[in-house]
């Protein structure tokens, strides 16, 4: 079994979400859906391999758009990153699972604060002072990876696009002009088309 399938990562159960509010595509009032989901007994660490194909429980993962003076940050998934279904999809979002070692003693929010940070410094080196910000809540029924996952989406503006990727499946990786997105958005993974459509439609 690989590290991947054998690490255990933050989930919450699916009837959690149903409760709140159940909805397609991206929701901008995350704070309101986090602040119940993220309660210590909502959530739990279970075995990677048993949840991605397990759609009463959520996975949460953090999805960071860096944007920049009209642009944003692009990249194409290579064969590292974790989710082999969206290789070779154009992304906007930077992130990754929540893994049990992130708690360290950490619960609900704090945990995941701590999970975000820490995909993002592993990721990217950004070279440029900033704002980060929650932004809104991805949930996707539609496809066989949306039906499992919750995304968390944060906004990063910084005063300059200046940016690398630290992974070598960030491929392709550059800033790009807003503007173009919608010629290209097909060519996008679901969560980042949602982000073109709902987060990045005002430029």
């Amino acid at each position: 079994m690989s590290a991947k399938s054998s690490e255990r990562v933050l989930v919450v159960p699916a009837a959690e979400l149903d409760r709140l509010g159940r909805f397609q595509g991206f929701h901008a009032d995350a704070e309101r859906y986090l602040s119940v989901l993220l309660r210590p007994e909502n959530t739990s660490f279970r075995p990677r391999s048993e949840v991605e194909t397990d759609p009463t429980l959520k996975q949460i993962i953090p999805y960071v758009v860096l944007r920049s003076r009209g642009s944003v940050f692009r990249y194409t998934r290579g064969g590292s990153q974790g989710e082999a279904r969206l290789h070779r999809l154009r992304s906007l979002g930077v992130g990754g699972h929540v893994d049990e070692a992130d708690a360290g003693g950490r619960d609900g929010f704090e945990a995941y604060d701590f999970a975000m940070r820490r995909e993002l410094a592993e990721e990217v080196e950004v070279r440029s002072p900033g704002t980060l910000r929650l932004a809104g809540l991805i949930n996707d029924d539609a496809t066989p990876v949306g039906e499992v996952h919750l995304g968390v989406v944060h906004l990063y503006d910084l005063d300059e696009p200046d940016v690398s990727p630290r992974e070598s499946g960030l491929a392709d990786a550059e800033f790009v002009p807003i503007a173009g997105l919608a010629a290209e958005r097909d060519r996008f993974e679901t969560w980042s088309r949602f982000c073109i459509d709902e987060l990045l439609n005002d430029g």
